[in-house]
């Protein structure tokens, strides 16, 4: 315990501390409070102007600093174990200097104020100007000097097709660097998609609040988009689901060595702090991943969604063994996983889902009479003779016709009897949460057997008893999914009931890897959302989320940056507004007969500045042509304010170290050249004519944060 030198209790000398502490700026987080790790840094570095802070304070001097002669010695270790209490109830409770989360080096990554603003392999740039998923195939030339394939002059005897290994520019930027990265941008390129054509956009549809109620696909970086977003959509979402990247190094597209496991981590919480403050406090976000993150997201979402709003961690049965290639030890992969975290779990409508399952067994008898209100008259038959009864057959006749085949036949006949008299076929079950006056009454049944007692509920709700246990009617378990009575289940943290086979058409658009099915989102928004609530897929690709949102009748935003040409979500939605009919169209009657039953979309795009310059450097596909294209930046796009263009042009380009670098790694140091606050077109700048907006995308773009 620490006594204070100063007169002071040890509540006070923590408070006179902590007001201290707070007058460094690098000691505080964005929410007000101390940063006790970067403290506990400090400290062990000994750094001077922290020390220096202390040594002028004469109540941090008279407790923590040591006189001898004339100078003052820092007493460090009773320092650290003055911050690891803090008082309680004036009393000390230990206090944990280092908080359980993730960590780079000693810093927290909720405290680190970097930001990603682009990861593979969705929202990223890709070499060459490729932006599909496909690959390209290129011709390269054996080198007989490195024994190496390289990338032409074309040897027509020594060519070999080779899968071209595609190129990502991670974009990351540090705190004091932001300056305009997150103000609203400029839209342009702005079109309403309705039954068999699109519109012009003048305005948008509004309700009484003021809340946008289009539905939305936005083009461009989702980080900034999302941004964009916060004024209109502030509290507004009711479900978000994400299919991310998962950061394997094994998706379609190869990984930049310079991306990293922080930088991923880093990637997905600034997405994660803006799009909770989208949600409604109702609200909740489903994040699909596998093995390889599972566990370093999990605890990166309990910092953001705090650990008392996690729900489940759902398996999802992704693929089937069979075709799988025994090359990994250890059991095939074929699961991943949605997270489930609700903004508030207390103010949730959590809802109870069901699923198709077989006849369950257990419900093998038939309860005669049981309609007569005298439960007296109540007669059990085994099912199976009740049955052969019905059937007129005895279990010898039976195998006389079958032979082998009896049991599984007679299996049929019983499962399908079930079904058919739900209402007479029960089980007996054990009671579960009993009251006190329904114990008594399961022991009175222990004692008093094959007689039935009732124990009525005061909502009138009527339970029956017999030997000890309870009457469960299998009627419970029959419930209407997709139009069709079935046997069911209640939903839990395992689904296997979802086929990803045969998912390649859904919404006439392909995404290879990456599609997930329209069953798969339609369970989760059955879950979480009613119709007209607004959900948000920031990690959009084909547009499985927008489709069956949809088709459900919920409100959805969309947002993606890569252009998927004919598989992209834009040309899915178009699909759907004329009426596709795959995926989960019949389950839900989705039909677009009338302008009014298809519903529309807005397409809009965040007008490109910097961006444009990102993918002009893509494009090239010689030195020489990027040397040329850098000619026009200075005058054309914004370079970071420490780029020294005339040095650059008359040294750099010409040294032969950077000429004789690969291209991807010249067109990466180009691009690292660009001011990245200016990557799209400010909406303040947007009158500003050297962007060459249209008038229409200057009107759009101010309807749009015109919030009332």
């Amino acid at each position: 315990m620490i006594v204070p030198n100063s007169g002071l209790t040890p509540n006070g000398l923590r408070i006179r501390i902590e007001d201290l502490l707070k007058t460094d700026k690098r000691l505080v987080t964005e929410s007000g409070d101390i940063n006790y790790t970067k403290v506990h840094k400090l400290v062990d570095d000994l750094d001077s102007s922290f020390i220096e802070l202390l040594l002028k304070n004469e109540v941090a001097k008279d407790n923590f600093f040591k006189p001898i002669l004339k100078s003052f010695i820092f007493e460090q270790k009773k320092f650290l174990e003055f911050l690891d209490y803090s008082s309680s109830n004036n009393s000390y409770s230990k206090y944990l200097g280092k908080e359980i989360g993730l960590y780079f080096g000693d810093e927290l990554l909720k405290d680190r104020g970097d930001v990603v603003l682009n990861f593979p392999y969705k929202d990223c740039v890709l070499e060459g100007g490729q932006s599909t998923e496909e690959g390209l195939s290129v011709d390269y030339t054996y080198d007989e000097k490195t024994k190496e394939y390289k990338e032409g002059p074309i040897d027509k005897n020594k060519v070999k097709k080779v899968k071209r290994r595609e190129i990502f520019y991670n974009e990351v930027l540090a705190r004091d660097e932001i300056d305009q990265v997150f103000s609203p941008k400029a839209f342009k390129n702005v079109v309403r998609y309705v039954k068999d054509g699109k519109e012009e956009v003048l305005n948008f549809t509004r309700d009484k609040d003021g809340v946008i109620r289009d539905n939305l696909i936005i083009k461009g970086n989702n980080l900034i988009a999302l941004h964009c977003l916060h004024k209109n959509f502030e509290n507004q979402v009711k479900a978000i689901y994400i299919d991310p990247p998962y950061n394997t190094g094994s998706d379609e597209f190869q990984y930049n060595d310079n991306f990293n496991h922080s930088a991923w981590l880093t990637f997905m919480k600034n997405r994660f702090e803006i799009a909770r403050e989208l949600l409604k406090d109702e609200g909740c976000i489903f994040v699909q991943i596998d093995h390889h993150e599972l566990g370093y997201i999990m605890v990166l979402m309990d910092q953001i969604f705090k650990p008392e709003n996690k729900v489940q961690v759902i398996s999802v049965k992704a693929a089937s063994v069979s075709g799988f290639k025994a090359v990994n030890p250890g059991p095939i992969d074929v699961t991943e996983y949605i997270l489930f975290y609700t903004k508030n779990k207390s103010k949730f409508d959590f809802k109870r889902n069901f699923v198709p399952t077989e006849y369950n067994k257990n419900y093998n008898k038939y309860l005669e009479t049981h309609n007569s209100e005298d439960t007296s008259k109540w007669e059990f038959i085994p099912i199976k003779d009740k049955v052969l009864k019905e059937a007129g057959k005895t279990e010898k006749e039976m195998k006389a016709q079958f032979g082998s085949s009896t049991k599984v036949v007679l299996e049929h006949m019983i499962a399908e009897y079930a079904f058919e008299h739900a209402s007479s076929i029960v089980s007996i079950r054990d009671l579960h949460k009993p009251t006190d006056k329904m114990k008594e009454l399961q022991e009175q049944s222990r004692i008093t057997r094959d007689t039935i007692f009732t124990y009525e509920k005061t909502n009138g709700e009527k339970t029956y008893l017999i030997n000890g246990g309870a009457l469960a009617f299998y009627d419970s378990k029959i419930h209407e999914i997709d139009g069709e009575k079935c046997v069911t289940e209640l939903l839990s943290d395992f689904w296997d009931h979802i086929s990803w086979a045969g998912i390649a058409k859904e919404g006439a658009v392909k995404l290879k890897n990456a599609k997930k099915p329209e069953k798969l989102i339609k369970q989760i928004l059955e879950m979480a959302t009613n119709k007209g609530d607004i959900v948000l897929d920031y990690h959009l690709g084909s547009g499985t989320t927008c489709a069956v949102a949809h088709k459900m009748g919920r409100q959805y935003i969309g947002i993606e940056q890569l252009n998927y040409g004919d598989n992209d979500s834009i040309i899915r939605i178009q699909n759907v507004i004329n009426g596709d009919q795959s995926g989960i169209s019949k389950a839900v009657k989705w039909k677009s007969k009338s302008k009014e039953e298809a519903g529309s979309c807005i397409y809009m795009e965040l007008a490109k500045y910097n961006e444009e310059a990102i993918e002009e450097i893509g494009e090239c596909e010689s030195y020489d042509e990027l040397c040329t294209l850098f000619k026009d930046f200075s005058s054309k796009y914004f370079l970071h304010y420490n780029v020294h263009i005339n040095k650059f042009i008359n040294e750099t380009i010409v040294d032969e170290k950077f000429v004789a670098l690969p291209l991807e790694k010249q067109k990466e140091m180009f691009i690292r050249m660009l001011d990245l606050n200016q990557l799209y077109i400010n909406k303040c700048d947007m009158e500003d004519s050297k962007f060459e907006l249209t008038e229409n995308d200057i009107a759009v773009t101010k309807a749009f944060y015109e919030v009332k």
